[in-house]
């Protein structure tokens, strides 16, 4: 009763201010659809490639073409969408990336397309129209993300626990006025659930003062491959693209009637070969998110900072600790931030911390923010979900490049916003915004670009533009490629919903497994769905090193940093075949890759939680019952053992192991690196177990299994349990 009556009072209490967000957002629905519809009929006038250019024809288009109208710097969201916006339009485009496409912020991102629901707060409090703007924006911009790659992004519903009544009203109000100005725009209308209903819906939600739920939706996507399908789709319409391009310095000219000096151009180094040549344009873009600051002072070594980085490290956990399709939002932590918890690629992805950084672009996700999360995680989960260290699979951190605005009157307040400004020499830079608005970023700047340098283009015609993949894309495309070639139906629908139609690609040159079923599509590593024959694929992508591959064509990184080191050999041999690497190239791609995912993507805090030093917190008994598992492996009483000593006892049971997953297996627990696993360094591990700071040894595993299966002669499992970071 009490329930209802909260809900019944809610609804009055909403009523006026719904109202009048109804009006608005009513008449800007009408403007922006009417509009949109001429944009998506302009954009199928424009001609596109039926094969993508390799990246030496990239390469090679950049020192031939005499002058560009359109120079874009930046490979991230933002740049590609503004080579695509440029190239739809007819300009002729070149796009320069220092690194790989989405190498830095875009592919670090809590892989949400949101307007922002508190931001739609703000605009409420303290009535501010410019917050309303710009909710406004996003929300038409995340319908059009989702339309435009439907193989890569979903609507995910989203639960906002509620554990005090007053809470019910004052967030319902809000979550409703968030469905209202994404009018007919809405993905579903969002809901309130009972505390019965939340639970079975949530299974892990804290129990003890829950009231009830309210669920609300927005989009998710995979960032990395949709910053791709941008920069695919870019080439395809005619944009010089080019990753591992890096900008030296920009090239002036004097103009001829007032003799200013004018950006026209600039000087461009291939990263793979070192050469360097001249690029020229009438304009250049500058799209480098929190690197902006730098080309600016390319242009102006005296103009003032804009860009105010702030870092954001998320954490992947298995994926029992969230349902499959419901994600959660904390929306005040301990110290005032929002936190997201949310299912993603059959992992759970938590995040983000909000905290100001030097810009960089090796960001490290620190132990510190790692904890915090860890913390707002338990606040909100049952106390029989044990929320453990050692379940952290990978970490990372992102610079989020929020900016000042130089045009507004107070220079010093971070706009929340994206910001186009244009330099006295003509440079333009676009910086600010978020993922979800890329493409209204990117026609803004274009615009910009176009009124200054006075290029002869109509308007955007991104707006409906369906992006690589999209074309053919289905629901159920999937069950053609498991009939047609034999995959996996796991691996069927991963290649559907990453290269949407263009699987059938990757399909052809799958290979054969041997084996009755699959027929095709050998696996990187057992337990995630990505195949060789992706590598092959992705190197026709750009991919042009290992940690590409790992990173970004691929997510492995960014869901298990075990499971991409193990599939790190295979890529590099795969890679070094297409691309003719030496040995030593190789050798030097494996050890690059490593170094990212132990500095990068959490290898190292998880490295951090089991050292030489690492405190022994056992009890007597266990310490007895440890020992003596050891020394059935140290028969001789050295105090240590080695892989010898594992393939003796393990072959007295009839169990034979690859004699490189030993390697591995000891490699993990080997503090100081000289081949053997010593007693104190094995009742470390048992005690970090015990503690919860590390999870899924495998030679924890095989050493307890064997133990038992002494007696039973029964088989021990190797295959990594899940084990984090």
């Amino acid at each position: 009763m009490a329930f209802r009556k909260a809900v019944k009072g809610t609804a009055l209490i909403g009523g006026g201010a719904i109202a009048t967000v109804f009006g608005l957002s009513q008449f800007s629905q009408y403007r922006n659809k009417h509009g949109a519809l001429v944009q998506v009929q302009a954009a199928e006038d424009v001609p596109i490639k039926n094969h993508l250019p390799t990246r030496e024809q990239q390469i090679l288009a950049l020192q031939t073409v005499s002058e560009f109208d359109v120079i874009v710097i930046g490979g991230g969201a933002t740049g590609c969408g503004c080579a695509l916006d440029a190239a739809t339009r007819g300009l002729k485009t070149a796009l320069l990336e220092r690194y790989d496409f989405s190498s830095g912020t875009s592919s670090r991102s809590t892989k949400l397309i949101h307007g922002g629901v508190r931001y739609l707060q703000k605009a409420i409090m303290k009535l501010d129209f410019e917050q309303y703007r710009m909710v406004k924006e996003a929300l038409e911009e995340r319908a059009h993300l989702l339309q435009s790659a439907p193989h890569l992004s979903a609507p995910l519903p989203i639960m906002l626990p509620i554990y005090k009544w007053w809470q019910l009203p004052y967030y319902w109000i809000g979550i409703k006025l968030y469905d209202l100005v994404a009018g007919s725009q809405c993905l579903k209308s969002s809901y309130v659930l009972t505390k019965a209903r939340a639970l079975e819906l949530f299974p892990m939600l804290r129990k003890d003062k829950l009231v009830g739920a309210i669920v609300y939706y927005d989009g998710q996507h995979n960032d990395a491959r949709m910053n791709l399908a941008i920069a695919l789709t870019a080439a395809r319409y005619g944009a010089a693209t080019a990753n591992y391009a890096e900008v030296r310095h920009l090239l002036k000219t004097t103009e001829p009637a007032g003799g200013r000096p004018r950006v026209c151009g600039v000087r461009c180094r291939d990263v793979l070969t070192g050469k360097e040549f001249d690029v020229r344009a009438k304009c250049v873009i500058n799209a480098t998110g929190p690197f902006t600051d730098s080309v600016r002072k390319m242009d102006d070594e005296e103009v003032p900072n804009i860009c105010q980085p702030s870092a954001g490290v998320h954490i992947v956990m298995p994926g029992y600790y969230s349902p499959d399709n419901m994600g959660l939002l904390d929306p005040a932590t301990s110290d005032g931030r929002v936190i997201f918890f949310l299912p993603w690629e059959k992992m759970t992805i938590a995040g983000t911390t909000d905290s100001p950084t030097d810009v960089t672009s090796h960001p490290i996700p620190t132990e510190e923010d790692i904890n915090f999360i860890l913390s707002e995680v338990r606040n909100y989960l049952g106390a029989d979900v044990e929320v453990r260290r050692g379940d952290v699979l990978a970490a990372w951190s992102g610079i989020r490049p929020l900016v000042t605005d130089p045009n507004s009157k107070d220079t010093q307040s971070i706009s929340r916003n994206h910001v186009v400004t244009i330099s006295d020499s003509g440079l333009v830079t676009i910086a600010g915004g978020k993922w979800t608005t890329y493409r209204a970023m990117a026609r803004d700047a274009v615009d910009a670009a176009i009124q200054e340098h006075n290029l002869k283009a109509g308007s955007s015609k991104t707006m409906g533009l369906q992006l690589e993949g999209a074309q053919d894309w289905s629901p159920t495309l999937y069950i053609r490629l498991v009939q047609d070639y034999g995959l996996e139906s796991e691996v069927a629908q991963h290649l559907a919903s990453t290269y949407g139609d263009k699987a059938f690609e990757v399909a052809k040159i799958a290979q054969v497994t041997g084996k009755r079923w699959p027929i095709v599509g050998k696996r990187l590593v057992s337990e995630f769905p990505y195949i060789e024959a992706e590598v092959v694929y992705g190197v026709k992508e750009y991919a042009r090193t290992a940690v590409d591959m790992i990173s970004r064509r691929t997510r492995l990184a960014f869901l298990n940093v075990q499971a991409a080191e193990e599939a790190l050999p295979r890529i590099v041999d795969i890679m070094g075949k297409e691309l003719n690497w030496s040995e030593q190239k190789k050798k030097e791609e494996l050890e690059t890759a490593k170094k990212f995912l132990y500095y990068e993507m959490g290898y190292k805090v998880k490295t951090d939680q089991l050292t030489d030093s690492s405190e022994i917190s056992l009890m007597p008994s266990d310490i007895e019952r440890y020992k003596k598992r050891f020394h059935m492996f140290d028969k001789d009483k050295k105090g240590f053992i080695t892989i010898l000593d594992v393939q003796r006892v393990l072959e007295s049971i009839s169990v034979q192991i690859a004699e490189n997953t030993l390697h591995e297996i000891l490699n993990e627990v080997d503090l100081n690196k000289n081949g053997q696993v010593e007693l104190n360094e094995f009742l470390q591990l048992m005690s970090a177990i015990q503690k919860g700071h590390v999870s899924g040894s495998r030679l924890a595993v095989l050493m307890k299994s064997a133990e038992e299966n002494l007696r039973r002669r029964a088989v021990i499992p190797v295959d990594r349990s899940g084990g984090g970071v």
